[in-house]
């Protein structure tokens, strides 16, 4: 495989139609937790292939470029990193080399009062593993449908947890927060933050009753801590759809909404989809 370096900062302000006569304003972040847009081939070529960490990325077409999507792990180490991109025509190969930057979440502490909630005991611990192994393939899931980038907020709330924040919860260190929590009284109707197709519903140990929506080419959303749910698997949602209401089930210190967005499996900042220009 050969090598092609595009730098990051080429793509900055980087525009994607979403539909009707909404545009999105995203500035690529390559930061943890954030979305690189990273040029790759023109678009004479063949659409590419591509490959990060070993999980398919979207692709779209921009100003005569193939820009591949990428969303980077919260854990990522700055510097380097590559992406192994593939002609599908030819099945030729090389890599596409970008970089990772720095950046500082802050620090958030928690107190919650189920003890098993925080040192799950034996039988619930079986159960999270399981769970895991379930959550791994919603968050890894790609379907060939082009991905809808025009997001809403699914609540109007109070943001009362940051995404990527380092959480102590009950005195000790815990996963960085992958989500952004939202204050909500219980009930609230929970909409779908786009137009997609219902991937999961279920009750999970920490994340209670919750719902995964695909929006397509590796981009996914999840809603947790919901007190009720109201979609079902396989069910195709229209922007601003209600999908559940809002509650406190699961590992919870009161009513909330925790949303998350995952691309190419990684969780990323879901703030970075809400920024509209009409």
């Amino acid at each position: 495989m050969h090598k092609a370096t595009f730098p990051a900062s080429l793509f900055l302000g980087l525009a994607l139609f979403c539909g009707s006569a909404s545009l999105h304003a995203f500035v690529s972040q390559p930061v943890p937790g954030g979305i690189a847009a990273i040029g790759i081939a023109p678009l004479a070529a063949a659409k590419p292939v591509i490959h990060y960490a070993g999980h398919r990325v979207t692709v779209i077409p921009y100003q005569g470029s193939w820009v591949a999507l990428v969303g980077i792990p919260l854990d990522a180490t700055p510097g380097q990193q590559s992406l192994q991109v593939t002609n599908p025509q030819s099945g030729e190969g090389f890599s596409s080399a970008f970089t990772v930057r720095g950046k500082h979440y802050k620090t958030q502490r928690l107190r919650i009062h189920d003890r098993n909630k925080v040192t799950p005991d034996e039988a619930s611990s079986q159960r999270i593993l399981a769970e895991l192994k379930v959550q791994e393939r919603l968050k890894n899931h790609f379907s060939a449908r082009e991905a809808n980038y025009d997001f809403i907020k699914p609540v109007s709330g109070r943001d009362s947890g940051r995404f990527g924040s380092r959480r102590i919860i009950n005195g000790q260190q815990r996963s960085p927060h992958s989500g952004m929590d939202l204050a909500v009284p219980s009930g609230t109707p929970v909409r779908s933050t786009a137009s997609g197709t219902v991937l999961y519903t279920g009750n999970l140990f920490f994340s209670g009753n919750v719902v995964y929506v695909d929006h397509g080419s590796g981009l996914i959303s999840m809603y947790a801590h919901l007190s009720n749910i109201k979609v079902r698997p396989g069910q195709q949602l229209r922007q601003g759809e209600v999908l559940g209401l809002s509650g406190k089930t699961g590992r919870a210190t009161g009513p909330h909404l925790h949303w998350s967005v995952y691309l190419n499996g990684e969780a990323v900042d879901p703030a970075l989809l809400l920024q509209k220009i009409y």
